[in-house]
């Protein structure tokens, strides 16, 4: 069977994102890729922010918002406090 490679069906299934590094002149995928000696494809490349710098707590700014109840989290650390580990001293 020949895929026709302008069919729509055809180009969901070959759709794909990954990441890939760009070293000594060539991008290298980071993770497997599901292609065959000679096929061709279409690279869109998106820059990813840089991990560090000076903005790297400003871009992290709210993202936890929604994921955890601070004040029971609070609350939970206070009680774990009041647990103890250490067997009490014989006097």
């Amino acid at each position: 069977m020949t895929l026709d490679p302008k069919s729509n069906e055809n180009a969901r299934r070959m759709n794909t994102t990954i990441r890939v590094r760009f070293s000594d002149g060539v991008l290298k995928p980071l993770e497997r890729l599901e292609l065959k000696e000679g096929d061709e494809v279409t690279v869109t490349i998106s820059a990813l922010p840089s991990r560090s710098g000076p903005d790297s707590l400003k871009r992290t700014a709210g993202g936890w918002a929604g994921l955890v109840d601070a004040e029971k989290l609070k609350r939970d650390i206070y009680e774990s406090r009041l647990v103890t580990t250490r067997p009490e001293p014989r006097l």
